[in-house]
């Protein structure tokens, strides 16, 4: 009984301790930037030293399970705000938390169970977090207990398969102590460069000794959880540049030995893969622990000699990538190939763009070893790189992906404009990029049966990275661009001449979904109206018709219609106005009718399917009508289409295409509206788009299909995703505008004003027969404005006042209700708010007071 009731103080005193007391509803996932904001009332239970006493108390004499909860109280006693105390005071508490700790690791015990442990290593990051090094130093125990927390640490990690979440707190405690440094200006030594260079000692040596026991167990490699692994290295980086000199001999001296030991393999007879599998596994540790210190560099004051020794191990991968190059094609190991991507980008990062550095120590070693002289010559070896992955290395997709994304990374910002020089100056380069271009090079983009159909999403990124490095090259040069698209042009003439005989199903398909991806690579890529033109001209209009075939015949085929619906909604983007056509052009409409064909056929057969199973209405379905949401609220959004033509010239694309989006719409639950969050991204703009300019059309609208707009509106105001809620505030202002204005027309009755509202009266009409609809809406706001955590006031006020000028009577009796609902003592604040919320606002203007 009495350890029942002690843990439900425990409970208690957390709760207490975790509560939100300014509101400001912090993010609870970021777990180490907490302060606890103590009310100033609480101070004296804070100054007495029995109170953290107490708790330190109960995690020594209480059972694991209630000790766990002590250790969490006292996590959140670290994160008590500062200026709760004076500076005297603040030292004093901080002293006593220090002396809780040493206790702690001079009594470890406790520290066997994982609860206890995981919470103690919180402890110890809240500390740093909510104290200065220069306070830390101060304290009397310090020079002991930072040795403790160090052993404590050494210990943790060398027992890398234990609790790897909580490694995380304490590598973040030694981050943030050493990033300090600097700052520091007490005489006090904080003896982080005594204790730093053995933390990075002993992750580098426990990882590197966990690859045999991992292969020889058939353990779980911690090497393939690449996110712990990069959350892991990020922090390493920190601490690693601190008494760098000692961490960098040890990486030589490790990198050499086991380099030396993977030469001996592969010159071996006879060869053992388990051996192979351990020494690769080194060495990909080994290549990501270099890629970590040379990328610390930019978290950490450098000098020239820090530079010199960045060189003298980064000769050591550039040496390494040339001797795993030289295997191939026989053998690859994706492990290393993926450690070495990171490497490069961290080199990327810290060494090529800068003009300060080109004269960096780190090319002085790497020139001598390799001729490596500066950071054209290291993106020289980045391409050759690059090339290479996506020549050999096409059936692994992780290697491809990441190749492609480093290739992405490169094509963009300043080594952009070193890549294009490369490639403008150097023939070899230039002969080697257009080599990239043409499709039979690269396994990756292979339209063998080999294959299956998810191998070619790496193809959009690829022609994304290729298309903006060619581009600068190709400038304006139409027949430049024509040679570019050649390949493309090449495929496109052979889907044609398939499709115009009978085929195979299977190669077509193919054809065209590699065809789908590569174009929505180049189109994302083109940016500006001269070169989205050409794209234009190249692909209209007989590429598109082909694509429209396409929809046709394989609309129950989600590996094929959707990227040919991507590639549709990427064609829509008026991304940096490039869709801004020439006066006497009438590509925009051309363009506009062609997705309307796409989106009404798509939207037709999509129907026909029938009532599709739980597991197959997202891919089937749902997801393809997404995409085709996403698309057409780019084009009318787009500002590249005047709408009102088609009705003038009699051409109905434009109502077609509506009446889809109404058809698509109705074959959809409000339940899955909601649910799947590409699908609310997607509608909920788009509805915001069609009330803000397309109110004639909502007007049109059956009941049926009017309720059930608004009821999706209703139940997208309280959404978590705030996309959502901030769209249906926004479609709930445009149509509550509208009626608003309406209503202020009627009472001028003339000829004009009673043809022009006719809509409006539509509308109106509807209202009346349907009051609740808006009135629920308010109750919704209103409810989510005074109750909940609102977290888009200024979106939820916009409909809010024409609500309650529409509905006066029924905004009176909400009033009375909330007010009524309230405690007495709050009644009075509350008709207050509602008294104030309403001042100086006159009734019948609604753009002027919608502001106050």
């Amino acid at each position: 009984r009495q350890q029942t009731l002690a843990m439900h103080l425990l409970k208690l005193v957390l709760n207490c301790l975790n509560f939100d007391f300014i509101g400001n509803s912090a993010d609870e996932s970021a777990d180490d930037l907490c302060t606890v904001q103590i009310p100033t009332s609480w101070r004296t239970i804070f100054l007495e030293p029995e109170t953290l006493d107490l708790f330190f108390d109960l995690y020594h004499s209480l059972p694991p399970l209630l000790s766990q909860l002590a250790l969490s109280c006292l996590v959140q006693f670290a994160s008590t705000r500062r200026s709760l105390f004076s500076n005297p005071e603040r030292a004093k508490y901080l002293g006593n938390l220090i002396k809780g700790v040493k206790h702690i690791l001079e009594n470890p015990q406790g520290l066997l169970d994982p609860g206890n442990y995981h919470e103690f290593c919180r402890f110890l990051a809240r500390l740093k977090t909510n104290y200065q090094l220069g306070e830390l130093v101060m304290v009397k125990d310090y020079p002991e207990v930072i040795q403790l927390i160090a052993n404590f640490t050494i210990t943790s990690l060398q027992h890398w398969e234990f609790a790897p979440n909580s490694v995380h707190y304490l590598l973040t405690l030694w981050q943030r102590m050493v990033a300090s440094v600097p700052f520091v200006k007490t005489a006090e030594p904080h003896l982080l460069d005594t204790y730093a260079p053995e933390i990075t000692k002993a992750y580098i040596t426990s990882r590197l000794e966990s690859v045999p026991v991992v292969v020889r167990d058939g353990l779980e490699d911690p090497l393939d959880d690449t996110a712990t692994v990069f959350q892991q290295l990020e922090q390493l980086c920190t601490v690693s540049r601190c008494e760098y000199e000692k961490t960098c001999a040890l990486l030589v001296q490790l990198f050499d030995q086991n380099a030396q030991n993977y030469q001996k393999l592969l010159q071996s007879s006879v060869r053992n893969p388990l051996e192979f599998t351990v020494q690769e596994g080194r060495l990909a540790w080994l290549v990501y622990f270099v890629g970590t210190v040379v990328g610390g560099r930019l978290t950490y004051t450098s000098t020239d000699e820090h530079d010199a020794m960045d060189g003298e191990l980064s000769c050591r991968v550039f040496q390494l990538i040339s001797l795993m190059d030289a295997q191939l094609p026989q053998s690859s190991n994706e492990k290393v190939e993926l450690a070495i991507l990171w490497f490069l980008d961290q080199f990327r990062k810290t060494y090529v763009g800068d003009q300060l550095q080109r004269t960096s120590k780190v090319y002085a070693r790497m020139s001598e070893v390799l001729g490596i002289t500066d950071d054209n010559h290291v993106l020289e070896t980045f391409m050759t790189k690059i090339v290479t992955n996506l020549k050999y290395r096409g059936r692994c997709e992780p290697v491809i992906s990441r190749t492609l994304q480093f290739l992405n990374d490169l094509s963009v910002g300043y080594p952009f404009y070193c890549v294009q020089h490369i490639i403008l100056e150097n023939n070899r380069m230039k002969i080697n990029m257009h080599y990239l271009s043409v499709f039979k090079h690269f396994p990756f983009l292979g339209i063998t049966d080999n294959y299956s159909l998810s191998d070619l999403r790496c193809r959009t990124t690829f022609y994304t990275a290729l298309t903006r490095l060619l581009m600068v090259d190709l400038g304006e040069d139409e027949d430049e661009f024509e040679n570019f698209m050649l390949p493309l042009t090449v495929s496109f003439e052979s889907v044609t001449r398939v499709f115009n005989s009978s085929f195979e199903q299977e190669e077509a398909k193919r054809m065209l979904i590699g065809l789908a991806r590569d174009l929505r690579g180049i189109a994302f890529a083109l940016n500006t109206k001269t070169s989205y033109t050409m794209l234009f001209d190249w692909i209209y209009p007989a590429y598109l018709s082909v694509l429209q075939r396409a929809i046709e015949l394989w609309y129950r085929e989600p590996a094929c219609t959707t990227p040919i619906l991507k590639l549709m909604a990427e064609f829509m983007q008026n991304r940096s106005q490039r869709l801004n056509f020439d006066v006497s052009s009438p590509n925009g409409i051309l363009l506009f009718r062609e997705a309307s064909k796409m989106i009404c056929t798509y939207g037709n057969q999509i129907l026909s399917l029938g009532t599709l199973s739980k597991d197959q209405v997202y891919p089937l379905k749902l997801k393809g009508i997404s995409i085709c949401y996403s698309a057409l609220k780019s084009a009318l959004c787009g500002n590249y289409v005047s709408f009102g033509v088609f009705k003038l010239y009699g051409d109905n694309h434009f109502d077609n295409v509506l009446q889809a989006f109404v058809k698509m719409l109705l074959s959809v639950s409000h339940s899955d509206l909601l649910q799947y969050r590409k699908l609310s991204q997607a509608y909920y703009p788009l509805l915001e788009c069609l009330t803000q300019d397309h109110m004639s059309f909502i007007t049109s609208l059956e009941p049926h299909v009017l309720i059930y707009i608004l009821t999706s509106i209703s139940e997208g105001l309280t959404a978590l995703d705030t996309i959502v809620s901030s769209s249906c505030c926004a479609s709930l202002d445009y149509i509550v505008t509208y009626l608003f204005k309406h209503i202020a027309k009627e009472g001028k009755k003339t000829l004009r004003c009673r043809a022009v509202s006719q809509d409006g009266q539509r509308l109106l009409h509807f209202m009346q027969q349907n009051p609740e609809v808006l009135q629920q809406m308010m109750s919704i706001l209103m409810n989510t404005i005074i109750f909940e955590d609102c977290r888009n006031q200024w979106s939820v006020s916009r409909p809010l006042l024409g609500l309650i000028l529409l509905n006066e009577k029924y905004f009176s009796e909400l009033r009375a209700t909330l007010i009524t609902s309230q405690p007495d003592n709050k009644r009075e604040v509350l008709d207050q708010c509602f008294r104030n919320l309403m001042e100086g606002v006159e009734q019948n203007l609604l753009v002027k007071n919608r502001d106050r």
